[in-house]
């Protein structure tokens, strides 16, 4: 059963913690509002999750008995050891590492998969999380680019958080984390989480983000890498008040916008993820294609 908020706090209060703002820590207390997630996140029997930010265990505990296979991520060495407790006797591993830095191929890769993944397939993995608020983009955007196993996610982060992740062209919350997401995945709000089932209660709103990997990225690296596409990105955004041309002088040739049928008047929110990969191929063909 996941925990209430009596519970959470008696945990707490027995083990002499106290939720650390450092490491945007905030649990939540309401079992029905871990149930809707797992729910949500249509994981059970055979499902291979991948928790970050466990805490005290209350949605582990949802997914665990939803059926799935949890692996539990925890950087708090003093939750860890109380998550272990809670889980006992659960299909779940709790593995104390930073998601910031861990290896998210060798930490998957080395979980045994339950049940056992056809052969020559890669075991799939659903994140299923709420995110410490104060990491969540480098988190995702980590995922995104070094986990292809994970097909899906379904997270809880800051609302101003959420608008960025699924922002497309011409949103006022549209920015180089938005091509991101767009790049590798197709993301969706799906729902709201009042702050009122936190223990402590932030001062900002939650919301649930749906992202499912794409079969393909995006944009075909054989037109242009990674790597070059989104240091085109990040300069475009980087001065995005200005126009293209301005903002990507000496990263983009002028020429390369004709060439790749973009105007070079427009300003970086303007542009799809298939824009910018168009710019990025042609900036790096010196202007043709």
């Amino acid at each position: 059963m996941p925990l209430t908020r009596r519970q959470v706090t008696e945990l707490l209060d027995a083990h002499g913690l106290r939720p650390r703002r450092a490491l945007g820590q905030n649990f939540v207390v309401d079992p029905n509002t871990v149930r809707r997630i797992a729910r949500l996140a249509a994981v059970g029997p055979g499902s291979r999750v991948l928790e970050i930010g466990a805490g005290l265990g209350s949605l582990t505990l949802a997914l665990a008995d939803a059926g799935a296979h949890v692996v539990a991520l925890e950087v708090d060495a003093a939750l860890a050891a109380v998550l272990r407790q809670q889980v006992e006797g659960r299909d779940v591993t709790v593995v104390e590492a930073d998601a910031t830095t861990v290896d998210w191929e060798r930490l998957l890769g080395a979980q045994a998969p339950s049940p056992p993944a056809p052969q020559g397939d890669m075991a799939r993995w659903d994140v299923v999380a709420n995110l410490p608020y104060n990491v969540a983009v480098p988190i995702v955007a980590r995922l995104l680019d070094e986990a292809p196993s994970v097909a899906s996610m379904l997270v809880m982060v800051q609302r101003e958080v959420g608008a960025r992740l699924v922002a497309g062209p011409g949103s006022k919350d549209y920015g180089a984390v938005s091509v991101k997401v767009a790049y590798h995945a197709r993301a969706a709000l799906a729902g709201a989480v009042p702050a009122s089932v936190f223990v402590p209660r932030p001062n900002v709103d939650s919301v649930l983000v749906r992202l499912e990997r794409r079969a393909a990225v995006a944009v075909d690296p054989a037109l242009v890498a990674p790597e070059r596409l989104f240091a085109v990105v990040r300069a475009g955004f980087a001065q995005r008040r200005k126009m293209l041309r301005r903002s990507l002088e000496g990263v983009v040739a002028p020429g390369a916008f004709e060439v790749a049928g973009i105007d070079p008047r427009d300003r970086a929110e303007r542009l799809s993820v298939q824009d910018w990969g168009r710019l990025a191929a042609c900036a790096a063909a010196g202007g043709a294609p």
